[in-house]
């Protein structure tokens, strides 16, 4: 049961990027690339899981393969209730068609986190490509992320849960966030849902 809670809430942090659509031509790549990564993090709307963003980004996100990896993206889309309220782009570095993105955040699931994320280039588009890790984790804001979400489905897990789950993610390092967030996997959201069984 636990974990089949917890489990949408790692996918939540990571639906923070879901990405719409954004305007441009004729400016430069780190323009582009700052517009897309703007609009991915502060809006959210399903057909950009195609159009803004790489498979791989949807299957990063989704801990899933294929279609379902992309049909999982456009329902966590249609909540729309993580965006950022606003972002920091820096340290954009470009070769070729791909690229990173230092992204801060402030509001949302992801407060107070600066991302590492990778960019690429389809058919003249810039798309979010993959969560490379944390620049800097602050640990007890994802904490607070995680319950403000819980808080607003009581009954589904205990008080106690909660704060187990919360204080485990609080803890955690860099490392362990990362594969808690952004390996693709369930494994070690699974560990720490059995943990606080």
């Amino acid at each position: 049961m636990i974990k089949r809670i917890l489990v949408p809430f790692a996918l939540l942090v990571l639906a923070a990027l879901a990405v719409t659509a954004c305007g441009g031509g004729g400016s430069s790549d780190e323009s582009k690339i700052t517009e897309s990564i703007e609009t991915a993090a502060t809006t959210s709307d399903p057909s950009n899981c195609t159009e803004l963003q790489t498979q791989r980004f949807d299957e990063q996100n989704a801990s899933t393969e294929g279609k379902a990896a992309i049909k999982k993206c456009e329902e966590e889309a249609e909540g729309g209730e993580n965006e950022a309220e606003s972002v920091t782009v820096s340290n954009i570095s470009v070769e070729g068609e791909t690229g990173t993105a230092e992204v801060e955040f402030e509001g949302g699931s992801l407060n107070s986190q600066t991302l590492e994320i990778a960019v690429a280039e389809e058919e003249g588009t810039w798309k979010v490509d993959q969560i490379e890790g944390f620049v800097t984790y602050d640990g007890e804001a994802l904490a607070e992320a995680f319950e403000r979400k819980f808080e607003k489905e009581p009954g589904e897990l205990s008080e106690e849960q909660i704060s187990c789950i919360a204080e485990g993610i609080a803890e955690a390092s860099k490392a362990e966030a990362e594969e808690l967030f952004f390996s693709g996997t369930t494994e070690a959201v699974t560990e720490l849902a059995e943990y606080c069984s």
